[in-house]
């Protein structure tokens, strides 16, 4: 008997690596396809190696759960690395080429990501949530990588 494959409701691969994320203040996860294959995946949380941010690893992070810091305020302090960045570091870490990939995401990118985005050769991004604003996806709109809302594919 061959492999038989799931109907229905199949998981969303980027939504089960966004639980891996160990950051306080977000989740998102990030799947790299390339050639039909996953070739890496990313979710968002602090370097490795050092404290988990759930456990305190990043002050920034800290501050803003207890209200010490407001949204947007001193990013600088921030230690988590974004689950995009994660995802393209692991494909470089691994020797796999992202050029022409297609990138899935729980969120749209950020500006910070969109950069590595463009620069890392990836062609397309198909994201779920919207991000708080479009400078990634405008830039990467700009830099002619395809972005797709999946709410909007048909």
């Amino acid at each position: 008997m061959g492999c038989v494959r799931p109907r229905g409701q199949s998981p969303d691969p980027p939504e089960v690596v966004r639980h891996r994320s160990n950051c306080l203040r977000t989740s998102v996860g990030v799947v790299i396809v390339k050639d039909k294959h996953i070739i890496a995946t990313g979710y968002n949380g602090t370097p490795a190696g050092t404290k988990n941010c759930i456990d305190g690893g990043c002050k920034r992070c800290l501050q803003r759960s207890q209200n010490i810091l407001k949204e947007n305020e001193r990013k600088d302090l921030c230690v988590c690395v974004h689950s995009e960045q994660n995802a393209i570091l692991q494909s470089a870490y691994h020797g796999v080429s992202t050029k022409g990939a297609m990138l899935y995401s729980t969120v749209a990118p950020c500006l910070q990501c969109a950069k590595a985005i463009i620069n890392a050769g990836i062609a397309m991004v198909i994201f779920g949530e919207k991000h708080q604003n479009t400078l990634g996806t405008d830039l990467l709109t700009s830099a002619r990588v395809k972005v797709i809302h999946s709410s909007e594919k048909a």
